[in-house]
């Protein structure tokens, strides 16, 4: 016999379908950011399903708030990259060239 239960990503999939008309709605340049937080829920269904949460949106939501965070770290690093680089007047790449930046 099959499952009686739909699996975290039948639900998560049911929940998309219900935000639909709100998606539609949006301007076309948050519909991809739209799309992309439910790919950051999806990348999280595994643990979400072993989660078995009474409220599916719950899970999906601190999935999301965890591939934000990831993305911020991300962003933090990068940032820090660059400034120890301005401060040591190491050299950095921009398109084809190279500039040095020096210390002042």
């Amino acid at each position: 016999m099959g499952r009686t239960n739909p699996t975290y990503r039948d639900a998560l999939r049911a929940i998309e379908e219900r935000w639909a008309e709100f998606r539609r709605a949006l301007r076309r340049r948050d519909q991809p950011r739209f799309d992309r937080l439910f790919e950051y829920a999806r990348e999280h269904a595994d643990a979400s399903g072993l989660l078995n949460h009474q409220y599916p949106l719950l899970p999906a939501l601190l999935s999301i708030d965890l591939e934000q965070e990831t993305r911020l770290d991300d962003h933090e690093q990068r940032l820090e990259d660059i400034e120890q680089a301005l401060e040591h007047g190491d050299l950095l790449e921009s398109g084809d060239e190279t500039i040095e930046w020096e210390n002042q």
